[in-house]
């Protein structure tokens, strides 16, 4: 639904443009900065309403757009408007500084299959 612009079915759910304000980076760069000791923030993501986001100058998660959310207990959520894609990826394990990011390695493979 959040792909198709807020329709499901051909039926309209939400409009377009709520989808647009979920989907943007509201936070400013000095926000972004200093969000670093916020875990809620993401670190260099940006935040729309009610989830994550990768805003469009941070080429290194991926493709500018992605949206979707990183659980501390291992879950991993993205949906890519670009390339058309939604990704998930669970697990149980808690994420805690040091723990290994799987979901980093997840979301590379993933990447990395749509060029190969």
């Amino acid at each position: 639904m959040m792909l198709d612009g807020g329709e499901h079915g051909g039926e309209r759910i939400l409009s377009r443009l709520s989808v647009e304000l979920m989907t943007t980076n509201h936070l400013t760069p000095e926000q972004r900065a200093s969000s670093g000791s916020v875990p809620v923030f993401l670190g260099e993501r940006g935040w729309g309403f009610g989830l994550s986001t990768i805003p469009s100058d941070d080429v290194a998660l991926a493709t500018p757009r992605r949206y979707g959310w990183e659980g501390g207990l291992g879950t991993s959520w993205s949906s890519d408007p670009t390339e058309d894609m939604v990704g998930i990826l669970l697990t149980q394990r808690l994420a805690s500084p040091g723990s290994p990011r799987i979901d980093l390695d997840f979301w590379a493979t993933v990447y990395g299959e749509l060029d190969g």
